[in-house]
């Protein structure tokens, strides 16, 4: 992670918000919370194969390693937030690009209504099941939340469906997966990151099938449910 990514980094803006679908999901990168750097580095993954149960057609495969902003493909929020529980305003600048390094930030700073600015960005297309994997770095800092997940459903409202990597910074030796389908969770699990999440670059993937989903953390199976499409 660059100490100072702002000093060679480019912001990476431009797009508009997508439409969302049920079962349809998009992927999202964000970090929300407090004084935090969230780096993406290598490549980001999205590999749908769809079923007979999504009536929607889904993107493409794509594999994206950030030697530039695709501009087509990334949504950087900005100028919104996601709700009360969220003490921070997006802003697209806090989403850099500098040598194959996707940043994204958090400030303190006043944005609006909120005392922080931070970053996120969203896949403008749907995806549906397949295998979904990022590589990341976090900082550590207690309040930050920083996550790699799919999204569909109304923001901060019943019913979403969700599939997630956390780590909550406070404790960096560990990662939550969880999952929420039509707004019910009670999936969660702790695991543990060998040797932090904020010290070196992990590979964080799930798996989503029809009837089973599956999370890894570089490359070790660490937890699965069944019937991922069903109300839990």
């Amino acid at each position: 992670m660059n100490a100072d990514p702002k000093s060679t980094s480019t912001p990476a803006t431009g797009g508009s918000p997508f439409t969302r679908s049920i079962r349809q999901v998009n992927l999202r990168q964000l970090c929300s919370g407090g004084a935090f750097l969230l780096v993406a580095l290598g490549s980001l993954v999205a590999g749908p194969t769809p079923s007979r149960s999504q009536d929607i057609p889904t993107a493409p495969s794509f594999v994206d390693d950030f030697t530039s902003f695709d501009r087509a493909r990334w949504y950087v929020a900005d100028g919104w937030t996601n709700g009360s529980h969220q003490n921070c305003t997006w802003s697209k600048s806090q989403v850099e690009l500098s040598d194959g390094m996707l940043t994204l930030g958090f400030e303190k700073r006043k944005l609006k209504d909120r005392d922080f600015a931070c970053g996120e960005i969203q896949t403008k297309q749907r995806f549906g099941y397949g295998t979904y994997e990022a590589r990341m770095k976090t900082d550590a800092g207690s309040g930050i939340n920083a996550a790699f997940f799919s999204y569909i459903g109304p923001s901060d409202k019943q019913p979403w469906d969700e599939i997630d990597f956390e780590v909550l910074t406070k404790d960096t030796s560990k990662v939550q997966v969880n999952a929420y389908i039509a707004g019910k969770g009670n999936n969660e699990k702790l695991v543990d990151v060998a040797g932090g999440a904020d010290k070196a670059f992990n590979d964080y993937a799930f798996v989503w099938e029809k009837d089973r989903l599956r999370w890894y953390v570089n490359g070790q199976l660490v937890n699965t449910i069944t019937d991922p499409a069903k109300p839990v």
